[in-house]
């Protein structure tokens, strides 16, 4: 059986959190980066609750070459977890409890559509606390409603 869905309060650690793994990941991928790593997703905004992973994207100069980028990802504890492949290659490094920290990754080619609506997501949020309160709302509803399906979770805030 999987854990609970769990959302946390904002933590003010996460953005040190970010800069502290975004550091990690320019040494690491280096030779494939284009446009930086960026800190995405609800722990990127200050005041939202969130389930407590930092989501960062990182821009790469050519998709296909950053397929050599998974073996040294690999040794940094980040698995390969397919999400929207074609447009990125998308990482995990998750703690063993879900109330506790941990990270995921896409990479993908600045411009894609994913790194533009990514961006553009986490502005939006962050420049009106309307959004970001109606926007929480519905995270914990659906945490409630599906305490164990991410899936189902993650496709009920697509619409938002």
């Amino acid at each position: 059986m999987s854990e609970p869905l769990v959302i946390a309060p904002y933590d003010s650690a996460w953005p040190q959190c970010f800069e502290t793994e975004r550091e990690l990941l320019e040494r690491v991928l280096v030779p494939w980066l284009d446009g930086g790593v960026h800190h995405v997703g609800s722990t990127a905004v200050p005041g939202l609750a969130a389930k407590p992973i930092v989501d960062m994207i990182a821009g790469v100069r050519d998709l296909d070459e950053a397929r050599s980028a998974f073996g040294p990802l690999l040794d940094e504890g980040y698995a390969s977890t397919p999400h929207r492949p074609g447009i990125a290659h998308h990482f995990s490094k998750l703690s063993p409890r879900s109330s506790e920290l941990g990270y995921g990754l896409h990479l993908t080619e600045p411009g894609s559509d994913l790194w533009r609506e990514r961006l553009a997501f986490r502005e939006a949020l962050r420049a009106d606390p309307s959004i970001v309160r109606e926007y929480e709302a519905l995270k914990v509803r659906l945490a409630a409603d599906h305490t164990t399906d991410i899936a189902a979770y993650t496709a009920g805030k697509r619409a938002f």
